[in-house]
């Protein structure tokens, strides 16, 4: 995305109004030509506001106001009007520009505009001009047609350069040769009063191809364009508490353990945990989430999120680049730069398809040159079978693709983060879900309590211990003061144990600690079974029954009893379940599905799954899960809600489907056009023109997975 005023340096904003006097606010639930009116009519009626524009696809509106006029009143305003509105961080959304794009968008103009001009030229000398005539303005031509080429055709030029110097070949070689043979056998031409020169051609080649590559450019960022519009969803101001009370501070002066109040109605403008006070959070446009959720003491509040009812305080745990929405743009970053196998066997039919290019347009000029005497026939001839096998089709067809799907997918909540994740999962046959912490939120209540020192020593293992169990345990544990516990250990898949007063303390499997109950809870040689009180993460029947339908088997691995195993099945639908699994045991039953030629999904959050998710065809990790197995993970699942699944396996099936169709669409359009080139049908301009609308016609065609 683009400032609104990309030739204006970014002004340092406390105020929240962005530079030049505007302010940018998100509208997210406007749907139509009447919500842009509405929102514009309540808009006028500020004092202080000059104009205001509502971008229906970007469901944003630019306000342009009087200096020092701050977003508030407008909020305040679209708000009473009945419309959500947000403001978003204009230095998050334009600071940094889009100078490549400019850069394309500038050279197309001047490819155009000179092309249009040649062009006009040539229609004289194709009705007829001849002798100084024609030859005055094939000179134009050349006045015009050879700096425009020389500036407009520089990205093609320094990365066939790049590629020369380091001796190697790629697309952007034949590309270059095809326009500096173009110019140069047309200056050629008019320098001999010849009758036919091609500046329109090398105009029209440049025009075309830069057209292709701009549409590349912005189908690669559209992911990272929606990293940037929900990094953008961080407020730039916030309440800091202090002793006299509050002040309002740059959130960039915000350190790690200040206290925060939000008050209700705005965003939380940093990660944090909320310390004081109850509240409704709307978290729509951070992970999707249609309902709201309640939230008390002790929850984490992620930044962009909305308080909707209460004023909270909160103590802020993770700033700048740390927190999850900046985190969250960094793995897109990762993404959309990845390269899948596709990618990596497009690059190399490219690099084979390179040379066979020239060795193809020199075969074309020797073989015309023996046959029809005429050297500038034969260059013509050569000169219009590079421009007309240049590559650029073969070498789009993977990444607009992929990045066009990933983009797509982000929007949806599920994250790329692993080059080839999209193409494994469209492959995928088999899904295998992790129990607590994955299908279940993992909340857990002791059955047979011990006594109150004994509940000291259950919070002071639960804290040490990185399962998601011991985090539902901590959730539904009384406010009381962990014991001192020496010699802490976590066995990996088993719990945590250590030693409490001289006497050996544990928690963990029933099985590892001698009991039935999973967990249990071991103080010398006494056991509390512990019961754990699960409830189903919303959507989990959605997403199997839908996996089911597109002939996707699931399976149920988990370390907790056979009862807890079956009883989550059950009511998720899935088929086969197997309990109590160590990490061990679930890398074997992946490794077994691998050789059974299965291709399984891996979908788990704790430490114990980190293995299995990377030993995986293809492994996915809810948000909520421990920063080893995201680590792992080739997806991050952001919305609690897993019914997306079956969706993102179908649009990555979808996108396979894209790949194919754009392999076939280039293979396709060489065999019939190069056959016409080397017997002399093919104009360098008609060349030109058929080249850019193959690769148009991919891009297109990858364009398709946005909608």
């Amino acid at each position: 995305m683009t400032a609104a005023c990309p030739a204006c340096p970014p002004m340092p904003d406390t105020t929240g109004a962005a530079p030049e006097g505007g302010v940018q606010i998100s509208l997210p639930t406007i749907h139509c030509a009447a919500c842009m009116a509405g929102v514009e009519r309540a808009l006028s009626r500020v004092d202080g506001v000059i104009s205001a524009r509502v971008n229906l696809g970007l469901k944003r509106v630019r306000i342009e106001t009087v200096p020092g006029l701050g977003a508030e009143p407008c909020l305040a305003a679209i708000r009473a009007a009945g419309y959500d509105a947000l403001e978003l961080d204009t230095d998050a959304l334009g600071g940094e520009g889009d100078a490549t794009g400019r850069s394309l968008l500038i050279a197309i103009g001047v490819a155009g505009f000179a092309m249009m001009n040649v062009m006009l030229l040539s229609v004289s000398v194709w009705s007829g001009a001849t002798d100084a005539t024609r030859d005055m303005f094939h000179w134009i031509s050349a006045m015009i047609a050879l700096p425009a080429v020389a500036y407009a055709g520089r990205p093609f030029f320094s990365s066939a350069w790049a590629a020369l110097r380091a001796g190697r070949l790629n697309m952007e070689v034949p590309i270059s040769l095809a326009l500096i043979l173009a110019c140069g056998m047309s200056l050629y031409e008019t320098l001999e009063s010849g009758r036919h020169a091609y500046f329109d051609a090398a105009l029209s080649l440049t025009f075309f191809l830069l057209i292709g590559r701009y549409l590349d450019h912005r189908t690669r960022i559209a992911a990272r364009s929606a990293a940037r519009e929900l990094a953008a969803l961080e407020p730039s101001r916030a309440e800091r508490v202090t002793r006299g009370g509050t002040e309002t501070v740059p959130v960039a002066q915000v350190q790690v353990g200040d206290l925060l109040h939000v008050p209700a109605g705005m965003r939380v403008p940093l990660d944090g945990v909320l310390i004081r006070g109850e509240t409704t959070l709307d978290r729509g446009l951070v992970t999707g989430e249609s309902q709201p959720m309640a939230a008390g003491p002790g929850d984490t509040l992620v930044a962009g999120e909305v308080n909707l009812s209460g004023a909270i305080k909160m103590r802020v745990t993770a700033v700048g680049d740390d927190t999850t929405l900046r985190r969250m743009a960094a793995l897109v970053e990762v993404a959309e730069t990845a390269r899948n196998k596709y990618s990596g066997l497009a690059d190399r039919a490219a690099a084979i398809y390179a040379p066979a290019v020239h060795l193809l347009a020199l075969l074309a000029f020797l073989g015309w040159v023996w046959a029809s005497g005429d050297l500038r026939l034969s260059l013509n001839i050569a000169i219009a079978v590079l421009i007309i096998t240049c590559p650029c089709a073969l070498g789009l067809a993977v990444p607009a693709v992929s990045t066009a799907a990933s983009g797509r997918l982000f929007r949806r909540g599920v994250l790329l983060k692993n080059a080839t994740a999209l193409e494994r999962l469209a492959e995928v046959d088999c899904v295998v879900f992790d129990k607590t912490g994955t299908l279940t939120d993992g909340r857990a209540i002791p059955q047979q309590g011990p006594d109150a020192a004994g509940m000291g020593v259950l919070k002071a293992l639960a804290l040490a211990s990185h399962h998601p169990v011991a985090r539902g345990l901590l959730a539904g544990l009384p406010d009381i003061v962990a014991a001192d516990l020496t010699e802490v250990q976590e066995h990996r898949g088993d719990g945590v144990s250590a030693t409490w007063q001289g006497r050996p303390v544990a928690l963990g499997r029933g099985g590892w600690l001698g009991g039935t109950a999973n967990p249990t809870l071991k103080i010398g040689d006494r056991l509390y079974p512990l019961q754990t009180g699960e409830q189903m993460r919303p959507g989990v029947a959605q997403a199997v029954a839908g996996l089911h339908a597109m002939g996707i088997d699931t399976l149920l691995l988990t370390g907790d009893t056979a009862h807890a195993a079956d009883k989550i099945a059950l009511a998720a639908g899935i088929a086969q379940a197997q309990a109590d699994m160590r990490p061990e045991d679930k890398v074997r039953v992946l490794d077994g599905l691998r050789a059974q030629g299965r291709r399984a999904l891996m979908v788990g959050d704790g430490l114990n799954d980190t293995p299995a998710l990377a030993s995986a065809f293809v492994s996915m990790a809810p948000a909520s899960a421990m920063d080893a197995a995201r680590v792992v993970s080739d997806m991050v699942l952001l919305n609690p809600d897993v019914s997306v699944l079956p969706e993102a396996v179908d649009l990555a099936r979808r996108a396979r489907k894209r790949i194919v169709q754009n392999f076939a669409t280039a293979g396709l359009y060489n065999l019939v056009a190069v056959p016409l080139a080397l017997a002399g049908f093919a104009t360098p301009l008609m060349a030109a023109l058929a080249m850019s609308t193959s690769s148009i016609t991919v891009l297109l065609n990858a364009l398709r997975m946005r909608t």
